[in-house]
């Protein structure tokens, strides 16, 4: 008995491993969405602590003017203290706390002067935080002090 010739059989090739690049199509959609909400998330991120502190700052020196100008006569030397604290947090916010967190008296006021070209706090109705919440009664125009203090505020960058 013959046996048949054996058959030519050549070796099994694997293919070629699959490429990590490109990538398919539903990965760009992901890298390309992952980018855009980065971008929304920076730029969101820069704007809104600016506009949050300005008005954060005046919503709540309006509750400070609406707590003080009720039926009864304004405290002024607590009217003067809430004033001044209000403007030192939102300094502290602005600044490096070694800068205004041991200012007082007439530092304070300079501090607080020099962004203003009338200099409003050292030599108009400014004056009165420095007075008014150690000596009950000495408080000039309120007027005045909440119209500087909302200056003030108002320009924050």
């Amino acid at each position: 008995m013959n046996a048949p010739p054996p058959l030519p059989l050549r070796e099994i090739h694997l293919p070629d491993p699959v490429s990590w690049w490109p990538p398919a199509w539903g990965w760009w959609g992901v890298l390309a969405l992952l980018a855009a909400l980065l971008a929304i998330g920076f730029f969101w991120h820069h704007r809104k602590p600016r506009h949050s502190l300005r008005q954060t700052a005046m919503n709540e020196l309006e509750r400070i003017i609406t707590r003080h100008g009720g039926d009864a006569p304004p405290a002024p030397d607590r009217l003067a203290a809430e004033l001044s604290a209000l403007l030192r947090r939102v300094a502290l916010q602005r600044h490096p706390a070694h800068q205004v967190a041991g200012l007082s008296g007439e530092a304070w006021l300079k501090f607080l002067d020099q962004d203003m070209e009338a200099r409003p706090f050292s030599r108009g109705a400014g004056r009165v935080l420095l007075t008014a919440p150690y000596e009950p009664g000495s408080a000039g125009n309120l007027d005045e002090l909440v119209a500087v203090c909302r200056r003030w505020l108002q320009a924050i960058p």
